[in-house]
């Protein structure tokens, strides 16, 4: 579990916190054609041999998209640029999409453009419901066979990722939880974000896997020397990203018992 490192943030097991600062659809470059059935995991795990270290991303790769959390994530989000900068709703969801796209995060435009305080937009737009989450038992299992550290990373706070988590049944299974306050506020897809992360955790990116949904996260890690994993419905083919599948679950079955 966590090495004690002052900037590792250990799953809490208490209540949640206010977020302030402090089968397949393509396996990558692992196939250039359809092998038997029964070779394909060890063709897969023959490329994570050398890996200590696994980073998860949280939205939408530790749980199904089928959940919809961002649905009510947006809704919070749209509010408060509303409120905050006093448009309508259509112009707020506007610049909401806009600042994603161009500067990762919505939190990111509003800090660069509008000098936002980040920790009350957090709390706030993470304050929704994960009563129809559910645990998945195989998800943990296979977690907890991966050798080594295992480490959560989200553009997200890491008390939001803890209780998501928790409603998961995954709290005990990470070694630390990282959220966008532990990069300054930068947030992925910047590589700046990724090397706060990895240096405050002792990652060695060369022997490291990163799993995310957002294909354009991978970059980074895998200019760093990463093993990357698409998480997604479709798949993306791009340079920077080695393996695609649609579920993580399935997708450790290749790697795991």
């Amino acid at each position: 579990m966590a090495s004690g490192r002052a900037s590792v943030v250990p799953v809490s097991r208490g209540p949640t916190r206010f977020c302030r600062p402090g089968g397949i659809n393509r396996i990558g470059d692992t196939l250039n054609r359809a092998p038997p059935a029964d070779s394909l995991p060890g063709m897969v795990a023959h490329h994570f041999h050398h890996v200590n270290a696994w980073v998860f991303d949280l939205d939408n790769t530790l749980y199904p998209p089928s959940a919809r959390l961002f649905d009510q994530i947006e809704v919070r989000m749209t509010a408060w640029v509303m409120q905050a900068l006093g448009l309508d709703r259509p112009e707020a969801d506007r610049l909401r999409r806009h600042y994603w796209a161009t500067y990762g995060t919505t939190l990111a435009g509003l800090m660069q453009e509008h000098g936002v305080d980040p920790g009350p937009y957090l709390t706030d737009v993470h304050d929704i419901s994960l009563a129809h989450l559910e645990a998945d038992p195989v998800l943990a299992r296979r977690i907890a066979a991966l050798p080594g550290r295992r480490i959560v990373y989200t553009n997200g706070c890491a008390p939001y990722a803890e209780r998501v988590l928790a409603a998961r049944g995954l709290g005990n299974l990470f070694d630390a939880v990282y959220g966008v306050e532990h990069a300054g506020f930068l947030p992925k897809p910047e590589r700046a974000a990724f090397e706060a992360v990895f240096t405050a955790d002792g990652l060695t990116p060369g022997r490291a896997a990163m799993f995310e949904d957002d294909a354009r996260n991978l970059a980074a890690p895998h200019a760093m020397g990463m093993r990357t994993i698409h998480i997604a419905p479709d798949p993306l083919p791009a340079a920077h990203i080695h393996h695609h599948h649609a579920d993580l679950t399935e997708f450790l079955a290749f790697l795991v018992p």
